[in-house]
């Protein structure tokens, strides 16, 4: 398995996003990743979820999972841990679609 530092590098810059925003089919905010210390990984991984897949459905979640390597397993033995991959743990569970907003 790929560690996650080595994903990041591969994964398009997302420095010119402030902020990506998720929402539910009614429209509403559900969720938002700011881009600040801490959390540019998680900007570069939904970023690219959103050039390929234009939402976070099934597939978006597992490619994401798939992108946050060793963090994943992390996040399952520790939920609320991670909560943009609990984001995605949700959506392999529920099948939610959510549509993704960039802030620029």
């Amino acid at each position: 398995m790929q560690k996650f530092k080595d994903v990041l590098e591969t994964l398009e810059d997302a420095s010119h996003i402030k902020k990506i925003e998720f929402y539910n089919k009614d429209k509403e905010l559900v969720g938002h990743i700011e881009n600040k210390p801490g959390s540019m990984g998680s900007m570069k991984v939904y970023h690219h979820l959103w050039r390929v897949f234009g939402e976070l459905n099934l597939d978006a979640a597992a490619e994401g999972l798939d992108l946050y390597s060793e963090h994943t397993e992390e996040a399952q033995n520790h939920p609320g841990k991670h909560p943009n991959i609990d984001r995605l743990l949700d959506i392999i569970e529920t099948e939610e679609v959510y549509s993704i907003k960039l802030k620029k």
